[in-house]
């Protein structure tokens, strides 16, 4: 029987423990923890993605500042911007909300944020880290994903992990996680791309399957063996008629003809979009005890 990994329910639980957390430094006389966010421009997606964090941010009693510029603002100005929040010590960590506009180098960009405020983990210092296995901030979707299979009691040891997707962002981190010696871990990975050839051979050998390959119903019941854990990265935009949008979120994975064959599977929306949330809150939480130490 297929079981639902609910990312908004355990997102609610990790928000529950965060305030515990942010009452328990109030009581002892400690700082609230404060993310800032960068917005550039008016990309509606981005804009929705930082209101949901603006609003994580109040549901667990942190402080949030968004931070709006306009999308003719000069890379050197936005570096500016960047630099004051790396000098502002009551902020603990902050995020540039991607994608930036294509006359901004996002890399320049992120590589310009201080390593100890950089809660969303694209640094370079923290990625070199996280492969070392050592003490830093994980990119906010791959260490929810983690969560969820931890706290699911999902057993990874030997199984057999597939990635779809190489990117710095999921693809790159998650084969990283997933076979360190650790539980979750211990995976033998397979990382599929653009070039991978026979995709559903390797697809069909996944034990685990992470699907971030942003092609909306990517994966069929065909490359998916029985009793897989599937994990839905993708947030794609579909037209559908009868919603008053026109449009509704669908992920990588044909859930319908899917999840029958699997043992777990994500939803979307509500699989792993909320657990990226409540990680960067838990990073955030981080960045506030790492600065007293």
């Amino acid at each position: 029987m297929t079981q639902i990994l609910d990312g908004k329910a355990t997102s609610l639980a990790i928000e529950a423990e965060l305030t515990e957390a942010v009452n328990a430094r109030l009581e002892r006389g400690l700082k609230r923890p404060h993310l800032a966010a960068v917005l550039v421009g008016e990309n509606p997606a981005s804009r929705a993605y930082v209101g949901h964090k603006v609003k994580a941010c109040a549901r667990v009693g942190f402080e949030s500042t968004l931070v709006e510029k306009p999308e003719t603002i000069s890379q050197e100005e936005l570096l500016q911007v960047v630099r004051d929040l790396n000098a502002n010590a009551d902020i603990d960590g902050f995020i540039v909300q991607l994608p930036l506009p294509d006359h901004i180098d996002d890399q320049v960009v992120l590589e310009a944020v201080h390593p100890a405020k950089d809660v969303d983990g694209f640094h370079p210092v923290n990625a070199g880290k996280m492969a070392l296995d050592l003490p830093c901030f994980l990119p906010a979707t791959p260490m929810g994903i983690m969560s969820l299979l931890h706290r699911a009691g999902i057993d990874t040891q030997g199984k057999h992990a597939v990635i779809l997707g190489r990117s710095s962002i999921v693809g790159t981190p998650m084969a990283l996680l997933l076979r360190r010696n650790g539980a979750p871990g211990n995976c033998t990975v397979t990382v599929c791309h653009s070039r991978t050839k026979d995709l559903a051979e390797h697809t069909r050998r996944a034990d685990i399957l992470v699907a971030a390959i942003g092609r909306a119903h990517f994966v069929t019941a065909d490359m998916v063996k029985e009793g897989a854990v599937v994990i839905d990265v993708g947030i794609n935009r579909i037209p559908d008629a009868s919603r008053k949008s026109g449009a509704r979120l669908t992920g990588d994975v044909d859930y319908e003809a899917v999840a029958p064959k699997c043992s777990w599977i994500t939803p979307v929306p509500g699989g792993v979009g909320p657990m990226t949330i409540a990680s960067l809150m838990q990073n955030t939480l981080q960045a506030c005890t790492n600065a007293e130490a």
